[in-house]
């Protein structure tokens, strides 16, 4: 296949590139539980920090990618991971004073809305309809390679270490490739000028302002359809806190941590490549294709708490420091990595699967960047309780609020779903104004 730097899938690899080498470390951090700390306090209240400014601007996110175009958005917000990622330096050097972290944490926030939302709108407004599924597991794949590196990087440096927290030049590492992922975010291409696998462009070319931004951002709050995947987006995170901290962190010793998430991430990759082969068979319709889907996603997740709440069972109070499990005592060990693994295919099934319904709303790729942003800015706000949780309230009260969270998420979802038209290349679902209607009816008179 000849290479052209304009088409669709260059652009969806450079922006996977670019999530690899930022989010994804910043992931590989926060897998490792408490960013690598032995006590997680600095490392929750940072993450809480993080998902409260992120609430904001990733509703705002999309208007602002809209605005300033993708390169640059995304270029300075890869500095805010590598910001992140040097302050765990500090916390190591000076344990009792978090306030750097968990100011990095607040900026990252900033950061990481807007480069989300300009990810978002490339990777379901790019790709044609039938593409979707298959565009979404290769940015999928490409972004959790990042995790894997970053699981490999505290394997591979801490193997022989006697410590429960990270040393220096992990630190230094991450912050390096988050360096190097910011400066590739120059390397994207406008959109107006990208092109699909049929040659047909990506986007007409639209005017905006920031008046009108305001107001689309504003409709997001009264759209039924982005209502109804409120309780969706406010879920899509919150598991993250628990299976981090009280399951990786909490069981396993700092090499095993790393051990786990290499294959943490190598699992998501595994269920987004399977799920995308279901979301773009064109032998279904696209609602047939989403209502299996999303059952999938209910057993699998089911089988995730399930799974939680007899490994609580077991170690209730987690282990000591010092005793922590290690991935050589297979005997031991095995179950609970197991269930971790579940939980990566889980965590990639459920993204894939609201990816794609978001992208089933609409081809217009401005409305996709301030849906994307909707969605990670409802996700944000999920996760900043989930963080403040993990500190004030017992592990199986997190785990009955996360099983309970998910069930409540299913009857919208598949509302949504039911609402999914096979096509949309000229439509979204969305709510209409009033006004709009009247002028949609006097267009057809006329």
């Amino acid at each position: 296949m000849k290479f052209r730097y304009y088409s669709a899938m260059t652009q969806v690899v450079l922006v996977g590139l670019v999530c690899f080498l930022c989010p994804g470390m910043f992931n590989a951090v926060n897998g490792m539980g408490g960013g690598g700390q032995l006590d997680p306090t600095a490392g929750n209240n940072a993450n809480t920090a993080l998902y409260s400014t992120f609430v904001v601007f990733g509703v705002l996110g999309g208007a602002i990618v809209n605005l300033c175009g993708v390169r640059w958005t995304i270029f300075c917000s890869g500095f805010m991971y590598a910001l992140y990622s040097a302050s765990y330096i500090y916390l190591n050097h000076k344990p009792d004073d978090g306030s750097f972290t968990i100011a990095a944490g607040a900026l990252l926030g900033i950061g990481a809305g807007i480069l989300w939302a300009a990810q978002g709108m490339i990777m379901v407004s790019y790709p044609r309809e039938e593409e979707k599924g298959k565009y979404i597991a290769v940015f999928w794949i490409i972004f959790n390679l990042g995790g894997m590196l970053g699981g490999i990087l505290p394997f591979a440096i801490n193997y022989h270490s006697e410590k429960d927290s990270l040393s220096d030049g992990v630190y230094i590492a991450f912050v390096v490739l988050e360096c190097l992922g910011a400066f590739l975010g120059l390397a994207l291409a406008p959109p107006s000028k990208v092109t699909r696998s049929d040659g047909s462009s990506v986007v007409m070319v639209k005017y905006t302002n920031v008046g009108k931004e305001v107001i689309e951002i504003l409709k997001l709050f009264l759209n039924p359809t982005m209502l109804a995947l409120l309780p969706m987006c406010f879920t899509s995170n919150f598991f993250y806190t628990y299976q981090f901290n009280n399951i990786n962190a909490a069981l396993f010793n700092i090499r095993t941590r790393g051990f786990n998430n290499i294959f943490y991430w190598g699992f998501q990759m595994l269920g987004a490549y399977a799920i995308s082969f279901l979301l773009d068979w064109q032998r279904l319709q696209r609602k047939t294709r989403g209502f299996i889907g999303f059952a999938i996603v209910f057993v699998v997740f089911n089988a995730i708490w399930g799974g939680s709440l007899a490994l609580h069972n077991k170690y209730p109070d987690g282990i000591e420091p010092g005793n922590r499990m290690d991935f050589k005592d297979t005997k031991k060990a095995a179950g609970p990595i197991i269930l971790y693994l579940l939980c990566g295919i889980g965590d990639a099934l459920y993204q894939s699967m609201a990816y794609w319904v978001i992208g089933a709303l609409t081809n217009d790729n401005q409305k996709l960047s301030r849906y994307a942003g909707f969605y990670k800015g409802m996700q944000s706000f999920g996760a900043a309780i989930a963080w403040q949780l993990d500190i004030k309230v017992i592990t199986i009260n997190q785990i009955i609020a996360n099983w309970v969270l998910f069930g409540a998420s299913v009857p919208p979802m598949l509302y949504v779903i039911w609402k999914i038209k096979n096509h949309s290349e000229d439509q979204s679902i969305e709510a209409e104004s009033a006004d709009a209607y009247v002028e949609k009816e006097e267009n057809l008179k006329a």
